[in-house]
């Protein structure tokens, strides 16, 4: 059978994390129970952990003592039913080879995983292979809150007590104030993409190409896990050059390298393309005017719409 997804890692045991993550894309109302099943914790006998995976909770925990595993907003495991996983970060070479077999009985390939210079944060990506496209699961529509049930409940209650109970001769007037209750979403994904923008940009194009090298696609995998995490969120991606050279060939080489980034992550990433728009504006936007030349008009913006 035709493997579904590549695994692309830097250093050992973020592939392992890339790893679990591709199983849990391929099958998204998987729990913690069919984790361990999946990935049971005879693939990784190593000493230092009990289980390939905890909760967040329980893994934060054992942390505490020594940081054995990946408990990090940006490395734990969200599942359908809403619970996050930690899983272990300590893999041998002989755990980690059988940990690559394992990933096979489900159609994931392993690409040979860089190592990571001293300082250097690993990390993955995964590459979606013949024409493979993950399935979407709708999440559970919420009820009704229970603050609201409450105070239908109290409501019902007092329409109940003045029909039944005994009235006297004396009118007694109440006042009644219900406290609206009011939800600020906070949008924590801006940040986000300020930082991704950020890695994105530290990643720079080959002069005159629009080539992503392996930094980019890393941080628009970065950008795909926040706009799956957050379905009403759409971007646009705009190009920008400096002042060198004629100014059509930057307004065509700021379109390719927009539309590059829109391209891998519809075709890579699986991110609907209605979602996204590129944009180039060549050299007509300077954002160091008095130094037309200089590396800092050389960007990539993301703009929320």
């Amino acid at each position: 059978m035709a493997n579904k997804i590549k695994v692309y890692g830097k250093a050992q045991n973020r592939t392992v994390l890339g790893i679990v993550h591709a199983y849990v894309v391929m099958y998204p109302q998987a729990t913690l129970e069919d984790l361990r099943k999946a990935f049971p914790n005879s693939i990784c006998p190593d000493k230092g952990v009990a289980e390939n995976f905890l909760t967040v909770e329980d893994a934060e925990k054992f942390n505490d003592k020594m940081s054995l595993y990946f408990a990090k907003p940006d490395e734990v495991l969200e599942l359908q039913d809403g619970s996050k996983v930690a899983l272990s970060q300590v893999w041998s070479k002989p755990s980690f080879d059988r940990m690559v077999e394992q990933g096979k009985l489900y159609d994931i390939e392993v690409a040979e995983f860089e190592k990571t210079m001293k300082g250097e944060k690993g990390g993955y990506r995964l590459e979606y292979l013949n024409g493979y496209v993950p399935p979407v699961v709708e999440p559970a529509k919420k009820g009704i809150p229970g603050w609201l049930w409450a105070l239908l409940a109290l409501l019902i209650v007092g329409i109940l007590v003045a029909i039944f109970w005994p009235r006297k001769t004396e009118v007694v007037e109440h006042e009644v104030i219900i406290e609206k209750e009011v939800v600020v979403r906070d949008t924590v994904y801006v940040q986000q993409i300020e930082d991704i923008e950020r890695n994105f940009n530290a990643a720079q194009f080959e002069q005159g190409k629009a080539d992503l090298n392996d930094d980019a696609k890393l941080a628009l995998h970065d950008l795909a896990k926040v706009m799956k995490q957050n379905p009403e969120l759409r971007l646009r991606i705009e190009g920008y050059t400096s002042a060198e050279g004629n100014p059509e060939v930057n307004q065509k080489l700021s379109e390719a390298r927009a539309q590059a980034a829109v391209d891998f992550l519809v075709n890579k990433e699986g991110i609907d393309a209605t979602r996204l728009e590129a944009v180039g504006k060549g050299s007509s936007d300077l954002k160091d005017p008095e130094n037309p030349t200089s590396d800092v008009n050389r960007r990539t913006e993301f703009e929320i719409l």
